[in-house]
Order: structure tokens, then C-alpha cells, then sequence
């Protein structure tokens, strides 16, 4: 038994690291056959994750900053984006909500405010709304 209640404590450091870098495997869990078997360590199940989450998990393994997914804002000119990827050096961002991407050089990027996200959350709901 102690096998287990060791797996299951592995499982939730794993759990709060990956959340440290901004990614959430939800299946996350004890193998539930390995762990009520006799076998003397049982499996930790990764789960299943969307491919939006597998990318962030990849750019977080590769070293990425700031990973595939998260929120930058470009210091040149105060624009928030969504990290799409690293590509030749420099940052690809997209805006929150949508649109034409940029590149930013990886020096020009800092981290993006959450309530600063939110407000250009908001901001592109509002044009969509105008819009239709």
C-alpha cells in the first residue's frame, strides 16, 4: 500500500509543477489497475490532453519562454498576444482573440498582466458583438 500513497504523491507533485508552467492534464492520475494490483509500483496515466495542450506541454519541456500558449505583452508597443510559437529566435503572438500575428524579438517580451488579458478578452468580445 505504501506503493501507492508514494505514486499518488509523485502524481500530485507532477500535478503542481505542471501547473507552475501554466499546463493542466486533467486525466492526470494512478493507473487504477496497476494500483489495485499486486504489482510493486503502479503507473501514473497521463491521460488524454487536446492537441492545444500537448503543444504547450512540448514548448514547456523544450524550454520555451514564454511557452507555446501563454500571454506575452510586447514592451515596444504595449500589445498583448498569445504565444503561437518560437520560430528563427523571435516570439510569434497572436492578438487575444484572434488576428494577425506578429513577431516580437524574445528581449521585447515580457509577461502580460492577467487583468490586462482579461481586458482584451473583453474588449474582442465586445467588437465581436458590434459585429454581428
Amino acid at each position: 500500500m505504501s506503493d501507492v500513497r508514494s505514486t499518488e504523491e509523485i502524481v500530485e507533485t507532477l500535478r503542481e509543477a505542471l501547473t507552475g508552467v501554466g499546463v493542466a492534464l486533467p486525466s492526470l492520475r494512478v493507473d487504477p489497475v496497476t494500483g489495485a494490483s499486486d504489482e510493486p509500483f503502479a503507473l501514473v496515466d497521463l491521460g488524454r490532453c487536446n492537441v492545444r495542450t500537448a503543444e504547450k506541454l512540448a514548448s514547456v519541456l523544450r524550454g520555451e519562454r514564454p511557452a507555446v500558449g501563454a500571454y506575452a505583452t510586447d514592451v515596444r508597443d504595449g500589445r498583448i498576444g498569445e504565444v503561437m510559437g518560437h520560430v528563427g529566435g523571435r516570439v510569434q503572438l497572436r492578438p487575444v482573440g484572434g488576428g494577425r500575428e506578429w513577431e516580437c524579438p524574445p528581449e521585447s517580451v515580457g509577461a502580460a498582466p492577467p487583468e490586462e488579458v482579461l481586458r482584451a478578452r473583453v474588449r474582442g468580445r465586445n467588437r465581436e458583438a458590434r459585429l454581428s
